[in-house]
């Protein structure tokens, strides 16, 4: 009998039932804390100590956890939940579907333009304004393309994902990573930004060689595209007719515009986040109705029922949030991050910074927030770097990779899943085409850190 990979919900529930396993079998355990001068309680290295009596999470955990994740996890499920029906009062009007068109016109016989454009974007912004939420409108838009360009919905979110991975694996000056790690382990902000800047050009190349790759084996014998065989979504069909572009989609385009630039300037000028993002694509949907002459109970019907295509999206987000709520709940997550750092005080400095990459790398798993993971394991890298003659610099720098590249698979990561989940892709089958090139970004990884020691960067 052939195994069946289970949903992705079945997947995360079980992970949730390995998290519950873990906080029974392992000492709970913590590290003492202490407020900065900036407010913020960061764990102090050396300080950990065993909880005396250990408190047993009942088995009911694994059912009461999931509305307090989702609560806890509320401004992102609810941004995304917004997007759907701002997305869907836009595409109501056609003008998404005449912009493909003309798009399709001109770079329909260029699709690998037209991919690697797109990845330096997300790339891009990642690298320094640290956006990933804030793709989530784009994935309809990539996969319609894609879809018009014969190829697959996973080649449109591995040409996004990988992007936003990459990015915020060589941070040029990611405020939400890259400027708190520094930050914890006190070091100038955006320092060392040339050697990061070099290392953007081969992951880049890497990473698209590998989208371009799959991207042409589809082209030539589209039976080898992963979802054959998959139901396809709303997001994944494409279509082979467009509507001629008019003055109204016009109007309509270039009210998403603004709000896309208004977005980028909120984030960098005001540090805007998911209450300010969901503000906006809230007003566009307003704003594009009344352009568009749709009614309102036209508008609002439209929204609602975007947002409700999303719903099993939002449930995907809170059963990721789900796993780490538990190991804090069971008291130990310090526990785990106390017995994977203390064996890098007894190796060499070239291989305490790899080990550090694949620890971080361990940790995302568990903690796929990029600024909680720093604000957990940078005040103990730290200071085993300075024992080891491993630089803070190179300390934060594994923490880059380690957090940047496995938010590209590990399925605790809400963004991920919530973007999996909007194109229909199975986790199964989004593993088997990320799987080999986390692969060998995390060789490259390596050989960059190796080469960060040897070169003295800090």
């Amino acid at each position: 009998m052939k195994f069946k990979v289970p949903h992705t919900l079945v997947l995360l529930f079980f992970l949730m039932i390995f998290a519950l396993i873990l906080t029974w079998v392992i000492p709970s355990g913590e590290f003492q804390t202490e407020v900065t001068d900036q407010g913020r309680e960061m764990v102090v290295p050396g300080t950990f100590t065993e909880v005396a009596e250990k408190e047993m999470l009942s088995p009911l955990s694994l059912f009461t956890v999931v509305p307090r994740a989702l609560a806890d996890a509320q401004g992102i499920i609810f941004f995304v939940l917004i997007i759907g029906g701002a997305l869907a009062v836009v595409r109501e009007t056609g003008a998404i579907d005449a912009l493909l068109g003309k798009m399709i016109n001109r770079y329909g016989d260029k699709p690998f333009l037209l991919l690697f454009f797109a990845m330096f974007a997300f790339a891009a912004a990642s690298a320094t304004l640290g956006m990933a939420e804030e793709y989530i409108p784009f994935a309809v838009i990539l996969i319609s393309v894609c879809a018009a360009l014969r190829l697959d919905a996973i080649t449109a979110i591995g040409t996004m994902v990988i992007g936003y991975g990459i990015g915020y694996g060589i941070a040029l000056m990611n405020p939400f990573t890259l400027l708190v790690a520094q930050e914890v382990a006190e070091l100038q902000p955006a320092s060392g930004i040339e050697y990061r800047a070099i290392l953007a050009v081969p992951f880049l190349a890497v990473g698209f060689h590998h989208v371009w790759s799959y991207a042409s084996k589809i082209l030539e014998d589209p039976s080898k595209s992963l979802m054959a065989g998959a139901i396809a979504t709303k997001a994944s069909k494409g279509q082979t007719t467009y509507p001629e572009m008019t003055n109204r989609h016009i109007g309509v385009l270039a009210a998403t515009l603004a709000a896309l630039v208004l977005l980028v300037f909120g984030i960098y000028q005001y540090s805007w986040y998911l209450i300010e993002l969901g503000a906006m694509f809230f007003a566009l949907a307003v704003v594009v109705g009344i352009i568009s002459k749709l009614s309102m109970n036209e508008t609002a019907k439209v929204f609602g029922k975007g947002a409700s295509e999303l719903t099993a999206t939002a449930l995907l987000i809170g059963f990721a949030r789900s796993i780490a709520l538990l190991l804090e709940d069971g008291e130990v997550l310090h526990t785990v991050v106390n017995a994977l750092a203390t064996p890098l005080s007894s190796v060499g400095a070239e291989f305490s910074a790899v080990g550090m990459l694949f620890i971080q790398s361990i940790l995302n798993f568990f903690i796929p927030s990029g600024s909680g993971q720093a604000f957990v394991t940078m005040p103990l890298m730290a200071p085993i770097g300075d024992l080891v003659g491993v630089s803070r610099q190179i300390s934060v720098l594994a923490f880059q990779f380690g957090d940047g590249l496995m938010n590209m698979i590990v399925p605790t990561n809400p963004v991920l899943m919530g973007i999996l989940g909007l194109a229909g892709i199975s986790y199964d089958r989004w593993f088997k085409f990320i799987g080999p090139l986390i692969l060998k970004l995390l060789v490259l990884a390596s050989i960059a850190l190796v080469v960060a020691v040897w070169i003295g960067y800090s």
